[in-house]
């Protein structure tokens, strides 16, 4: 699929793919999930070369930001979040020269779509391919700073799930099966989030080589400084939620060794309990012919009164002690 938007009277304007009738400058092309002949028609128009999804997925910083016949190609890996546990990810291609900005895309992430309506509105100051890349990297970086803010809330719902006692003395019942799992999904997103704003930091300073023709070029900069700025604070709050997420699970294994500890103490208090008297019926299993109180008229009860005493007693001591 193919957007096209170009800018007509001072406003942008959403046009189909006609060749005839785009202009050379002041032109936006959005590739989303592009087939082979449309990635075709736009390497013809605006000859360049458009990275393919497999070139796109590489990882070098030589593969993903570099200049090409007067553009510069910047990849970076954005993120869309429709659900707490859908985070989804995928790498975003822009090519941006004087006259024209492309992007190549595989997913179809919020900001792409409010920015594009927002440039369309009467009044719109963007006004060259430039201002376009620079607006649409803000609504992406708004767009990350939403994402992290709700799974930022995510992780204190779990934090407080797991340490929270509602007013008791002991902790609350909970699932760690489940908590565990939780802590998983929202480690993976903030996972996710990390690698996202790391490259799109990269990608703001790379920007920076590419505006140097601009006419505005100290006011632009300046902007890219804020937008740095402002990568720099969301990385660092991402940092944090990761040891957060880290701590979170070592809290929770911890409770579950703490609930399997007190499993096995129940099973070894109730050995110790039932020895003693296990022992004293042992001693009267005996088969032997000389067993003197096998005769004694009391011998049975003080038998069976022996070992209810030789368990009362160290249950008492175990009670006592706070074992129980």
């Amino acid at each position: 699929m193919i957007k096209v938007f170009y800018r007509e009277d001072a406003l942008w304007l959403c046009g189909s793919w006609n060749q005839q009738e785009l202009p050379s400058r002041n032109l936006w092309v959005d590739l989303i999930s592009p087939t082979a002949d449309e990635v075709d028609k736009v390497k013809k128009f605006l000859s360049i070369e458009v990275p393919s999804r497999a070139e796109m997925q590489e990882i070098e910083a030589s593969s993903r930001l570099y200049q090409e016949n007067g553009a510069y190609f910047m990849t970076a890996i954005a993120v869309t979040s429709p659900e707490h546990d859908s985070l989804e990810s995928s790498a975003i291609t822009f090519i941006l020269s004087e006259a024209y900005l492309v992007t190549v895309r595989y997913l179809n992430p919020k900001p792409f779509d409010s920015f594009a309506a927002r440039i369309q509105k009467p009044g719109s100051s963007y006004s060259s391919s430039t201002d376009l890349m620079i607006g649409l990297l803000e609504a992406i970086i708004d767009r990350m700073a939403d994402i992290l803010e709700m799974h930022s809330a995510e992780v204190e719902r779990i934090s407080k799930a797991i340490f929270t006692a509602n007013g008791h003395m002991e902790p609350p019942q909970i699932n760690l099966q489940e908590t565990i799992k939780d802590i998983g999904i929202e480690g993976n997103h903030v996972s996710i989030l990390r690698e996202s704003l790391v490259s799109v930091s990269r990608m703001a300073i790379y920007l920076n080589q590419a505006v140097t023709q601009h006419p505005h070029v100290a006011l632009i900069r300046e902007t890219l400084k804020e937008i740095s700025r402002d990568l720099a604070s969301l990385a660092d709050h991402a940092s944090f939620m990761a040891s957060k997420v880290n701590f979170i699970l070592d809290a929770t294994l911890g409770m579950i060794n703490i609930e399997q500890n007190k499993i096995i103490k129940l099973f070894s208090v109730a050995a110790v309990v039932f020895l003693p008297p296990t022992l004293i019926a042992s001693i009267y299993g005996m088969n032997f012919k000389v067993i003197p109180e096998l005769s004694w008229p009391l011998g049975y009860p003080l038998a069976i009164l022996l070992m209810i005493v030789s368990a009362i007693l160290p249950y008492t001591y175990f009670k006592r002690k706070g074992w129980l």
